[in-house]
């Protein structure tokens, strides 16, 4: 920026004097970036001025000869305005950047987005940039005019009836100590039918309003969900005071984003309820085999006796009869058989049957359920929005049976047998499987919802055709592979052509680093331990330098090197926390699971309403993932953290709580983890031990799901190259997804020889490798089905939609779905490429394994630091959850950076002891804690924190007496 020209030289050359000359270079350079006037006393950065000073030969003291002359500043000024052609700024300009920033106002309220565009408007129309108060005033009234456009929309189309009724919805319940409002957002707690009916309840409550036909359509999401977020914290007493106008506003605000949010979790409810019964008809089915084994056993030994009795008599032409009384009475072996009967279970062995258990439950919510909502399907799903209508025609005439022309060609096989029966339809099982398909057809997404958003049409996740189209004819599209599908697969099957061949040659030779192949199949020699002895006494020694510290303290300390706690501002004002220790001791609350009034017992001086107050207005996602970002930025940046890794590198893992108290409801089960209802945490690790995203997952999704939202919506600065995760984290969609967005995927994949692999042509190809493949790349389908996957992959890259919830989508398709089916084709090239590098690359392996042990360790700390209430998840709604999982990740995080700061200091002095092996530093991992307290009383020593600029004292190196 400040490298002058050889045009430029020869301009400042015209000048007398040194100081003229660095005067007027320096002013030109100003004005060109960041492109404003120095102020008359204002003095230039000296990097700048030496910079240029260097350039024409002269000191850098001279600029103080030029300062003290401001009349020829402004000479010099309206001589470079001309050169540059540039022109001052003034009110027009001012009037015509506010008509500009409208626009833009109307889409966000982050006045830095505001001042951004300005800036570049400014510098497009070679116009100098005003005061940076001025350009603040400018901004902030722009703000203030898009809001009240955001107003006067939400407001206009109302009646006088709906603004009364809106009014209402503040006052309390006739029947409970709450406001109208507050009984609208309650959370639906543990799914059940009562809890179905009741939060149908509230959204008809608010669909009774009337609110007009398309309120709030023309008004970005962003600004609706900020208005509406700003008036869900705000105290009913406080909406009351509020301007007519922005009351009303605000209520509709808030209505709108509950409904959407009444409605994804009524269907969620009716998803988990589903779930339940069929996990229930299980566990139930097993529960009564187990209970009749002795019974069953001793009927088997009674009738294979019997049997064997029967084949001798047949062959020696006895009495069968009485070959049977030989082994048992008669009367004995009569009512034997009829226990047989009782013990005998369905003939297919299906827990389905016991399915029907669970209808009355069903039928508690089923009609008002299908009576609210509206459901759309696209045309292979016709067949089940037919079942539904019949369904809702049944109930409404209340009839028992199932017309004999009722739809039924959504029944699938399994379900077949229980819904078709001899004399008939049977109603509850029909109506048992529409419901069950009617769940799944939501998740895939092939049955939508107006009016939600987890449940909208697939094609609305997707950025818009003509869009798209743009894009990829501009090459705007923002992915890192080939676009065209002919080149795209000519280059991969050439690639993996290649592989095929290396790794078939090396298989045959028997020359597979610790692998053995053949036609018996796959083995891999297991790693050794790659942590030598002597890194474990190092990791000892060192540890025991670093000073003993309580957890408050610490993050003092860290909040005093990064300033992090800047990041958590207030909703509506955007200004920093007024109190910082307050504000640590709510983020201590959500790390420790202690919750806001336990904390307050624990914190002297502090109070639950206090807590309460704060982290309404400045605790939220954006602010954790903001000040999780400071966190592992200023890590990343220390050069002890490059022991571990350049940052390029990372691992997932999920981590489970159990699920108590009234988050038992919350929770969910996996059979992955046992029986017991549960939450898992799932967090991104950089290979230098930062954890930079988490995310709380309480459905039984794959982890895979979630893989790409942590390498794709961090805010750090970590470029992430290469992602290892466990066999949970893979799935054939995120192997392709990655390779589009520009991500090397490395699972960790248990039972890899039971994983086929995927050719481009024959198997016979590569005999040696005959064991592993299990068929063709079906080229056809990826050309037929490649511009819908780079357009998703687009979607993605864009952030039109979310990773996870078009994962989840897609995971639940049906297998015939083109989309799904041929981002699983891109997904089989990636893996068997993946795989043939694994076979190859013992490094690879060792990476891997390396990078999956980093995150294991990190969830020991995050299971230490996570100890209160047993360490179980108790909050019933998703948003706390979320918080308890932020909180935990940013104190792990603060505490990950702390132990890399001391740890450098521990080695340094390690270092004038005894003499150490570099090899070993990158083994001491920045997670251990046994010298951080972490309990007892949360006092905060704002007054005693270690001042700028110094540290805490190591502690003493343990001595050893030696033995007499």
């Amino acid at each position: 920026m400040a490298t002058l020209s050889a045009e430029d030289f020869a301009f400042v050359r015209q000048h007398r004097g040194g100081h003229n000359r660095l005067g007027i270079a320096v002013l030109m350079v100003y004005l060109r970036y960041p492109g404003r006037v120095l102020g008359p006393a204002e003095r230039p950065h000296a990097p700048i001025i030496g910079i240029v000073a260097a350039q024409l030969g002269v000191t850098p003291a001279v600029w103080d000869v030029y300062a003290a002359r401001d009349e020829t500043r402004r000479e010099h000024l309206q001589e470079l305005l001309a050169r540059l052609d540039l022109v001052q700024f003034s009110r027009q300009h001012y009037r015509a950047l506010v008509d500009l920033l409208l626009p833009v106002a109307m889409q966000t309220t982050q006045g830095v987005m505001l001042a951004q565009t300005a800036v570049g408007e400014l510098r497009r129309r070679h116009v100098l940039l005003p005061p940076v108060p001025a350009l603040e005033k400018l901004c902030a009234a722009v703000a203030t005019r898009a809001q009240r456009e955001v107003h006067r929309l939400l407001t206009a189309p109302l009646t006088d009836e709906q603004r009364s009724a809106l009014d209402q919805l503040l006052l309390p319940l006739t029947d409970r100590p709450v406001s109208k409002l507050a009984w609208l957002r309650q959370s639906p707690g543990e799914p059940s039918a009562k809890a179905v009916l009741a939060h149908i309840e509230r959204l008809q409550a608010i669909r009774s309003l009337a609110l007009p036909e398309g309120i709030g359509r023309t008004i970005h999401q962003n600004r609706l969900l900020r208005l509406a977020r700003e008036g869900g914290q705000t105290a009913v007493y406080q909406l009351e005071e509020f301007e007519t106008v922005r009351r009303h506003a605000t209520l509709v605000a808030i209505l709108l984003d509950t409904a959407a949010t009444l409605t994804d979790e009524i269907l969620n409810l009716h998803d988990r309820l589903i779930g339940s019964f069929f996990t229930k008809a299980k566990h139930k089915y097993e529960k009564r085999f187990a209970a009749d084994g002795k019974a069953v056993n001793d009927k088997v030994r009674l009738y294979a006796k019997v049997g064997a009795a029967l084949i001798a008599a047949k062959e020696a032409g006895g009495d069968p009869f009485q070959a049977i009384e030989a082994v048992v009475p008669w009367d004995a072996f009569t009512a034997s058989v009829r226990e047989a009967e009782q013990l005998a279970r369905d003939e297919e062995f299906d827990s389905m049957a016991l399915l029907v258990d669970h209808f009355t439950q069903l039928r508690r919510y089923s009609l008002t359920f299908l009576e609210t909502f509206d459901f759309r399907a696209a045309s292979a799903r016709q067949d089940l929005m037919n079942a539904i209508e019949a369904l809702r025609e049944m109930n409404r005439s209340d009839a028992r049976k199932v017309p004999v022309d009722a739809p039924t060609a959504f029944v699938k096989p399994r379900w077949g047998r229980f819904v078709f029966k001899e004399g008939g339809i049977d109603r509850r099982f029909y109506e048992l499987a529409a419901m069950s398909e009617l769940k799944n057809a939501l998740r895939s997404g092939d049955v939508s919802l107006v009016g939600s958003r987890q449940f909208k049409d697939f094609e609305e996740y997707l950025m818009p055709r003509t869009t798209f189209d743009d894009q990829h004819r501009e090459n705007r599209l923002g992915l890192v592979v080939e676009t065209s599908v002919a080149a795209y697969l000519d280059e991969r099957f050439a690639r993996l052509r290649e592989a095929l061949d290396e790794t078939a040659r090396l298989a045959a030779a028997g020359e597979l680093p610790d692998v053995e192949l053949n036609d018996k199949g796959l083995k891999i020699t297991p790693l050794d331990d790659a942590t030598p002895a002597a890194a474990d006494i190092l990791t000892q020694q060192v540890y025991d330098l670093m000073p003993r510290v309580k957890i408050t303290d610490l993050l003092l300390e860290v909040d005093q090197w990064t300033d992090f706690t800047r990041h958590f501002t207030h909703l509506k004002s955007d200004s920093e926390p007024p109190d910082r220790t307050l504000l640590l001791t709510a983020l201590l609350a959500d790390a420790f699971n202690l919750g806001l009034e336990k904390m307050a017992d624990a914190c002297p001086g502090t109070s639950v309403a206090k807590l309460s107050w704060l982290v309404a207005w400045y605790i939220r996602d954006e602010t954790y993932q903001k000040g999780l970002a400071e966190l592992v930025n200023y890590q990343h940046g220390l050069p002890f953290a490059a022991y571990w890794g350049e940052g390029t590198t990372s691992s997932s893992d999920g981590q489970r709580f159990r699920a108590g108290g009234h988050g038992q409801g919350a929770g969910y089960r996996n059979a992955k983890y046992g029986n017991e209802p549960g939450v898992l945490f799932y967090t991104h690790i950089s290979d230098q031990y930062a954890p930079f995203h988490t995310k709380v997952i309480n459905s039984p999704v794959r982890d895979a799901t979630h893989v790409l939202d942590g390498l794709l919506y961090h805010e750090s600065e970590l470029r992430i190259e290469e992602h290892y995760t466990d066999t949970a984290g893979f799935t054939d969609h995120v192997f392709a997804l990655c390779h589009f967005l520009g991500f090397e995927f490395a699972p960790r994949i248990a039972d890899l020889a039971d994983k086929n692999l995927y050719v481009p042509g024959k198997a016979g190809d590569w005999p040696a490798l005959s064991s592993l493949i299990g068929g063709s790349i079906n080229r056809k389908l990826i050309e037929r089905e490649f511009d819908d996957v780079v357009r998703l992959a687009a979607s993605i890259q864009h952030g039109t939609v979310t990773a996870s919830l078009i994962l989840r989508k897609l995971s639940a398709y049906p297998r015939q779905n083109g989309l799904a089916v041929g981002l699983r084709e891109l997904g089989r090239i990636e893996r068997t490429l993946f795989t043939l590098k694994w076979l190859q690359d013992p490094a690879l392996r060792r990476r891997v394994s390396a990078g999956l042990n980093k995150g294991e360790a990190r969830n020991s700390l995050a299971r230490a630091v996570f100890f209160y209430r047993l360490g179980e998840i108790r909050d019933r709604s998703y948003e706390n959850q979320r918080y308890r999982a932020s909180g935990l990740n940013l104190v792990v995080a603060a505490i990950t950076l702390w132990n890399t700061v001391y740890l450098e200091r521990a080695t340094a002095a390690s270092r004038q002891q005894r003499e150490i092996d570099e090899s070993l530093i990158p083994h001491i991992a920045p997670l251990g804690w046994n010298h951080i307290n972490l309990t007892g009383d949360y006092v905060w020593h704002a007054n005693k924190r270690v001042a700028k600029g110094r540290f805490r004292p190591l502690r003493a190196a343990k001595t050893t007496k030696a033995k007499s």
